[in-house]
């Protein structure tokens, strides 16, 4: 199948990031198809945050191709020039761990989220301020936030101002970065929730990157499993945790709380896994 012809949105080949010669990331591979999510687990310092993010290319990788479906067509996010992926900021955005860092503490919501449209010179005053209240609602959030400043809000509050931001522009790609890990549980449950009901409206399509094996379960269709920088596993979400084939995966999954508080955690051994 050719690739104007299929339903892929990404195509990761042999990708790689070297830190003073140690990689990060080393050889992966994948595909993610248009309105899917894929999820990326594994430990702190797996290279998961470095690999979403050689992607985007708030790093530059070193070895490898990332292609992406663009509104004009494939392009080569690996050797594209700053000015070049400048366009393409607005297709592509990040949801990021921390919400109150990754907001400006000076900036009421309505300069946060109007913020990229400035940027990107879209709109006029009024076409802009149209456009944040739209997706204030989309994100369900008062309009009386508008004018409030991030430390006003709780964790979950500002996520949701973190995700009216990457929507602003109209992306078609969304790369969650540990975007629910900070958040207490019921919170977490809500932040999903919206974000499964934004990828069923808009279309959207996640790379999740996450450390909590229970909610990539819940909200992705396919996973990546990484160790010490590589992928050692991948395939079908269900198909992957309830079979798994590689050591790691099954520490991994052994790991995982049951939801039954009479159940022991019963964790793997890792020396006994050649780990």
């Amino acid at each position: 199948m050719s690739e104007a012809a299929d339903d892929t949105i990404l195509k990761v080949q042999n990708l790689s990031k070297f830190f003073d010669g140690v990689p990060a990331v080393e050889d992966v591979s994948f595909e993610l198809k248009r309105a899917h999510t894929l999820g990326v687990v594994g430990e702190s310092g797996s290279g998961k945050t470095t690999l979403a993010r050689c992607i985007l290319r708030a790093i530059d990788p070193d070895e490898g191709s990332a292609r992406f479906l663009s509104e004009d067509g494939w392009v080569e996010l690996t050797t594209l020039t700053d000015a070049e992926l400048v366009p393409l900021r607005r297709e592509m955005q990040m949801v990021f761990q921390d919400p109150f860092a990754s907001l400006n503490p000076r900036m009421t919501v309505q300069e946060i989220v109007e913020e990229p449209l400035v940027i990107h010179r879209q709109g006029n005053a009024a076409q802009r301020m149209a456009r944040v209240t739209e997706i204030l609602d989309r994100v369900q959030l008062a309009r009386d936030s508008l004018t409030r400043y991030p430390h006003a809000f709780s964790g979950g509050q500002r996520q949701r101002i973190g995700i009216a931001r990457a929507l602003i522009l109209n992306p078609s790609f969304i790369v969650c970065d540990e975007s629910v890990s900070a958040l207490d549980v019921s919170v977490q449950a809500q932040i999903i929730n919206l974000l499964e009901d934004l990828q069923s409206d808009l279309g959207l399509t996640y790379l999740f990157v996450a450390h909590d094996l229970s909610v990539v379960q819940h909200i992705c269709n396919d996973v990546l499993v990484m160790y010490q920088g590589k992928v050692v596993e991948s395939g079908d979400v269900d198909e992957v945790f309830h079979n798994p084939q590689e050591n790691y995966t099954k520490l991994l999954l052994s790991a995982i709380p049951s939801p039954d508080p009479d159940q022991p955690l019963q964790p793997l051994n890792r020396a006994e896994l050649g780990l």
